[in-house]
């Protein structure tokens, strides 16, 4: 019988409050963002995230043999998730066909598509001000 090496992971939220004066609201955002300063961090341990697989190896010590692929099913929800909109950003990428649509149908799709798009690529650039 093999053995292998299995490693589990979760995020534990690391949070820190504090007042920032600007001038809006989106300012204060981004002045918390760029403030380097944790030392007065608090941990979330209620809120901690799921465990799940972050890599395996076969054999008896870690370093036996290279990482193996981690099935999917064990795999963070969260990075499935981001893979999974982004084929889904991709399939509305293709060429928008009004197949079965009215053409009055398929003008109200598109500016509504088009806008979805719009704030999926803000996230994907990591763009803290999407729309």
């Amino acid at each position: 019988m093999p053995d292998f090496i299995i490693e589990t992971s979760y995020h534990l939220p690391v949070y820190r409050r504090r007042p920032y004066s600007a001038e809006t609201m989106e300012q204060a955002c981004i002045f918390a963002l760029g403030d380097e300063g944790w030392g007065d961090a608090r941990e979330a341990v209620d809120d901690s995230g799921e465990t799940y697989v972050s890599g395996i190896s076969q054999g008896k010590t870690v370093y036996d043999s290279p990482e193996l692929a981690i099935p999917d099913a064990f795999r963070e929800a969260v990075e499935r998730k981001a893979e999974l909109f982004d084929e889904l950003v991709a399939l509305l990428r293709e060429p928008a066909q009004p197949m079965g649509l009215s053409e009055r149908d398929f003008r109200n799709w598109l500016p509504r598509a088009m806008a979805i798009l719009a704030k999926a690529d803000a996230i994907h650039a990591g763009d803290a001000a999407s729309p």
